[in-house]
Formats: C-alpha cells, sequence, structure tokens
C-alpha cells in the first residue's frame, strides 16, 4: 500500500499516519505526508521515525504538484480541513489521475456535491469514499449495523459525546479543526424527518438521555454533520421505509459553552474579512485567522497548566423498526476510554478509522463510484478491526410482542 496524505501534518492526518505505520497496519509500504508546514512536518517524522514516511511541502494549491504525487500512490487521503476550500479541487484532481480518493467528511455541502459526482467516478474507474474517520465514517457504519438487523426501519438517531474525568483545563483546546467546530454550532443542518431533508435551526433539537457512567446524563443538540445526507438513502436502508434520521452531538459541558459563546461573539462567521488596525493602516483579517492564533498561542503558553484528564467518547446509534413482524430497537454502541494505545493521538477515534478505511479500500477490490462509508464496507470486517484498536463496540438487540 502506496498513501498520500495532503494536509499530512494536521492533528488527524499525523495520528493517521502513526496507525498506518503501527503493527496493527501490516501491508503499508509507504507513505508520504504532504503539507505546506516544514516544521510540522519535521516533528511528524521525528515523533514517528520510520523510514516508510516521507514527507514532502507542499502547497495543495499547487495542481502540478499535486499531481506529481498522486501519480506515486495507490490512494490519496485528503486531510486538508474543510473549510479551507479546497475538497473539490482535490477530488477532481484524484478523478484527473485515476487515484482513489479519501476523505475525513464534507460538512454536507461538499458531500451532496461529491455524491452528484458519482457517475464520471464510474465512469473513469476511480473509486472515492468519503466521510471516513470516527463521526462521519465509524458513525455511518453503526447506523448500518443497525439498520441490518431491521427488516422494516421507523428510524435511526445518531449520537455522539464525548467527556473528560479530572480537574477543569484553563485552556480550550479544540476537538478538530476550529472551523469545523465552529461550523457545527453556527450553521443550520439537514435532519431526515417524515421521510425527507428539512434544514433546522443551529443547536436546535435538544433531547437529553441518560447513559453510563462517566457519562450520565447528557443533553444532545443538532449540529451540521453529513450523515444524515447519506444514511437514509443507501441502498439496505432506504428500500426498508425509513421515516426519520437525526444527527446530535454534545461535548464536554465547558468547551460545548466556550465554542458556543464563540459563535454568538461572531466567530461563526469565521471567512467573512473584519478591518482591524495595522502598524501602516487598516488590515482586513478573517476571524477564523485570528482565532485560531490565539488558541494556538494560549495553548503553547499555557501548556504546563493542562492537566492530565481521561478522555471518554460514545457513538451511538439507536435503530427502531420491526423484525421478524416484531416491534425491535436496536442499539449500537462504540465506547472510547483511556488506554497506552492511544498515547501521541489527538483524537485516536478518527485517526484509526481513516486509517481502518484506507487498509480496507486498499485490500480489497476497488469499487468505481463515490460512496459513503455505509455503502462500501463490510461492516462485520470493520468494526473487527475497530475492537482491535481496543474500541469497545456493543449490539443490543430488543424485541417486543406486538
Amino acid at each position: 500500500m502506496n498513501i498520500l496524505i495532503l494536509g499530512g501534518a494536521g492533528m488527524m492526518s499525523a495520528g493517521t499516519a502513526r496507525d498506518l505505520l503501527s503493527e496493527l497496519s501490516p501491508g503499508v509500504a509507504r507513505i508520504v505526508a504532504a503539507d505546506a508546514s516544514a516544521d510540522r512536518l519535521a516533528a511528524l517524522k521525528a515523533a514517528l521515525h520510520d523510514p516508510r514516511l516521507e514527507t514532502a511541502v507542499v502547497d495543495v494549491t499547487d495542481e502540478a504538484a499535486v499531481a506529481a504525487l498522486l501519480a506515486d500512490c495507490d490512494l490519496c487521503i485528503n486531510g486538508v480541513p474543510t473549510f479551507a476550500g479546497l475538497q473539490m479541487a482535490i477530488f477532481e484532481a484524484c478523478l484527473k489521475a485515476g487515484r482513489a480518493y479519501a476523505d475525513y467528511g464534507g460538512m454536507g455541502v461538499y458531500t451532496v456535491k461529491q455524491k452528484a459526482e458519482h457517475a464520471r467516478f464510474v465512469g473513469a474507474g476511480v473509486t472515492a469514499v468519503i466521510g471516513l474517520g470516527a463521526d462521519p465514517g465509524l458513525s455511518n457504519l453503526i447506523c448500518r449495523a443497525a439498520a441490518d438487523r431491521l427488516d422494516e426501519i421507523t428510524a435511526i438517531n445518531l449520537y455522539w459525546t464525548a467527556t473528560r474525568l479530572g480537574p477543569p483545563s484553563p485552556v480550550l483546546m479544540p476537538p478538530y479543526s476550529v472551523s469545523t467546530v465552529l461550523a457545527e454550532f453556527a450553521n443550520t443542518s439537514q435532519q431526515f424527518i417524515n421521510g425527507r431533508l428539512v434544514e433546522v435551526p443551529p443547536q436546535s433539537g435538544a433531547e437529553t438521555l441518560d447513559l453510563p457512567a462517566p457519562f450520565g446524563r447528557t443533553t444532545f443538540i443538532h449540529t451540521q454533520h453529513s450523515e444524515p445526507l447519506t444514511v437514509p438513502f443507501a441502498r439496505g436502508i432506504a428500500e426498508k421505509g425509513i421515516k426519520e434520521f437525526t444527527w446530535k452531538l454534545a461535548l464536554p459541558d465547558a468547551d460545548q459553552s466556550a465554542w458556543i459563546g464563540l459563535v454568538q461573539a461572531g466567530f461563526g462567521d469565521f471567512d467573512t474579512p473584519v478591518t482591524v488596525k495595522g502598524p501602516t493602516g487598516p488590515v482586513a483579517v478573517k476571524p477564523l485567522d485570528v482565532l485560531a492564533a490565539v488558541i494556538d498561542r494560549n495553548i503553547a503558553a499555557h501548556t504546563g497548566q493542562i492537566p492530565d484528564a481521561e478522555g471518554h467518547e460514545l457513538h451511538m446509534a439507536v435503530g427502531r423498526g420491526l423484525k421478524d413482524g416484531k416491534p425491535t430497537t436496536v442499539i449500537v454502541t462504540v465506547l472510547g476510554k483511556p488506554d497506552p494505545l492511544y498515547d501521541g493521538y489527538i483524537d485516536a477515534g478518527t485517526s484509526m478509522n481513516m486509517s481502518i478505511a484506507a487498509q480496507q479500500i486498499l485490500k480489497n477490490p476497488l469499487k468505481p463510484g463515490v460512496w459513503a462509508a455505509e455503502e462500501y464496507f463490510d461492516v462485520d470486517a470493520y468494526l473487527a478491526e475497530v475492537r482491535r484498536r481496543k474500541f469497545k463496540v456493543e449490539i443490543e438487540t430488543t424485541t417486543r410482542e406486538a
């Protein structure tokens, strides 16, 4: 396996490279991590210290440079942040080069545009699997696992949450790209309700669930995500009569309040420049650039004050419908808790799941077209790899008499 990672020094991509080079991932011959930051690439190379890892300082807007890298890979992972605006350009570059493509997700907007190109990819004999990682990615597959255990589907409701056990941190740590977090809380989202997609307001649909320890009573809200745009339309799910599919999340309380506060302060519109006073006159800057720089500076200045804490996460799909004519509920849960295996990762769930997906794409015959995870992978084989990485997978089916 010869894998190119564009944006390869980013938080999620670096973790994916780590898993691809680990003992959990046989058959990986070469990884090229390409990024605009020479410093971050050097740090990645030093941290992983594996001769199979090569680095390339590349501006991903340089079409010729990207094409040269694509010419020498089996699959390209697009790890460039979604809201950098390069999702479709990299997607198209892979089509032109005839190379398999994967990304961490298109936040719904790009997902729809990518799915619309299915016929072109089929015609060119090129494979693209979009929305891979933990959410989307693993989340889509637990929905498939629930759907496969029902003959008829009334609803699938999808949830994600995380919590930390330990002293509160004085530093706000982004769980993933700053632009993605802001968009989740600032933008409207599409949910599949009463058999059709419906636009709902940001932070709407508050729903409180009693979860097992350490999560406890947790309130979830709708946020912008791609799963409602693919799962209810997937073959083997749509035919079962699904009427509802929703996505909701809950960050740790303090973090969620902080991000919502930033949105309320105006950072939800993070791309529209504002004018500030510069040394020689007015200067136009993007709010995102300012906020990301301040957050990075704050983390660097207060690293010693960030307390050790146990991070726990939950991914849960709840499917309701009929099995053998009887009302049935299927709950598929994936739980992550601290483990030495996750040392060195920012978000092991997202990074490892992209690694699993990339390997499963390449170890099996390629299927041309543009696919979401629930359409492409064998669920049992995929979840077996998730379990190997110390995540707990539980599937509970409850049937009652009609």
